[in-house]
């Protein structure tokens, strides 16, 4: 006689689940908490380094030296908060923005808005494919971050696009170097209300 399938959110399910995702999470907190550390040093935030931006370096550094060897006991921590973790920072990073927000852009602001979102990733997939030949799914990963907010809105797209790694890291690099370098130039490309990170 079988026995009888656990519940996902019973205790015992709950303990065989948690503790193989405990490494990679303590590893994606330990790259958080010292990338929020290092942006408020004076010399990141005059060159327009955000603690986002910091991160996906951080991340591109260990992931090509230390992560390898640490993989086996981390990538399911590291899977969850890419799936999961990411998910919901976004999403309650938009419940900030509340209805009184929206009625002080007021109309005229939030179709300037949809303007600017539309053609520029419309622009984007366009030149991306036409004219530069990339891959699809790489040039709406570039249209989406640089249309919407930056390196957030690339990882966001990921499921929606079905990108492959590769292509991601393109799209991610390709947005965060090119606003970064803007940025710190004085010239901060135009970014309307939604904006939601400084990469």
């Amino acid at each position: 006689m079988n026995a009888p399938a656990l519940s996902p959110w019973s205790l015992p399910a709950l303990r065989q689940r948690w503790p193989p995702r405990l490494p990679g999470l303590l590893l994606v907190g330990l790259i958080a908490a010292a990338s929020l550390y290092l942006a408020e040093l004076p010399w990141l935030q005059a060159h327009g380094l955000s603690a986002l931006t910091v991160a996906i370096v951080a991340g591109i550094v260990v992931g090509n030296t230390l992560y390898p060897r640490l993989a086996p006991s981390s990538a399911a921590g590291v899977g969850f908060s890419k799936h999961w973790l990411l998910r919901a920072g976004i999403v309650l990073y938009g419940l900030r923005l509340t209805f009184q927000d929206i009625g002080h852009v007021g109309v005229a602001g939030v179709l300037m808005d949809v303007l600017v979102v539309a053609s520029t990733f419309g622009l984007a997939c366009w030149l991306g494919v036409r004219v530069f030949r990339m891959e699809r799914e790489a040039a709406m990963l570039i249209g989406a971050g640089s249309a919407i907010c930056g390196a957030a809105a690339v990882m966001a797209a990921e499921p929606v696009v079905r990108g492959r790694a590769a292509q991601v890291t393109v799209a991610v690099s390709t947005v965060v170097v090119f606003v970064t370098r803007l940025a710190g130039h004085g010239r901060t490309p135009v970014r309307p209300v939604h904006r939601c990170d400084g990469a």
